[in-house]
């Protein structure tokens, strides 16, 4: 057998956590990144940097301070206690909350791209035909923005399979609970089973090169689309 139970198992839940991430990113991202596109408030900047924290900040550190906050003694942990949820840090939804934060910024900033791309002509097309501001966003923004929303798309499910450090701070390493791909693989090699890790790394490596060619792909297919309208 080329892959162990644990293996598959860890694969499961990966891809479960990364579904789940994907999904709240879809709702929450799509509309904080029109929100960026279309303000002009003094928040934009700010609330642009603190979106894009992740991708320059040690993930061993947004995932020590987001397990201070979602603790027993943190205002999250402190919340869900009162609500009788419990504490987040070491469960299956303190990992998916802390890879919605994690790979935030990779659906924000690919779907605020094409919505900045936009400009006004379509949204002052759509105000001439008495459309609402809902109608607009659903009918107007959103399928405009498809290529934007599949690369947010992807570009979140990829990087949260690849998440490391974030997941072991606040998930820990709780067979079929929080042991993801990634904390399977340094577990295999802190038993010196390099052959184990050997055969999930190389599914990792394949999956990785499949979807980065994938997308490529789509976006070179848009590129060509575009240039043959123009």
């Amino acid at each position: 057998m080329l892959l162990t139970s644990d293996d598959l198992q860890a694969i499961a839940l990966t891809l479960k956590v990364a579904t789940l991430t994907t999904g709240i990113l879809l709702l929450v991202g799509t509309p904080l990144a029109w929100w960026l596109a279309r303000t002009r408030s003094w928040m934009k900047v700010p609330l642009t940097a603190l979106v894009s924290l992740p991708i320059v900040l040690p993930p061993s550190v947004l995932g020590f301070y987001l397990l201070v906050v979602m603790g027993p003694h943190g205002p999250i942990g402190q919340w869900t206690q009162a609500m009788g949820l419990g504490v987040l840090p070491f469960t299956f939804s303190g990992l998916v909350v802390a890879s919605v934060f994690y790979s935030l910024p990779f659906m924000v900033q690919p779907v605020h791209n094409a919505m900045e791309a936009l400009g006004e002509r379509p949204l002052e097309v759509a105000a001439t035909l008495r459309a609402s501001p809902l109608d607009t966003f659903f009918h107007v923004v959103l399928p405009l923005c498809k290529p934007g929303l599949i690369t947010g798309t992807i570009m979140s499910f990829a990087h949260t399979v690849g998440e490391f450090g974030v997941v072991l701070m606040v998930g820990g390493n709780i067979p079929g609970v929080t042991r993801v791909v990634s904390v399977q693989i340094f577990d295999h090699v802190e038993a010196m089973e390099y052959g184990d890790a050997h055969r999930l790394a190389a599914v990792m490596l394949g999956f990785s090169f499949i979807v980065l060619m994938a997308l490529h792909l789509y976006n070179q297919r848009q590129r060509n689309r575009l240039a043959g309208t123009a």
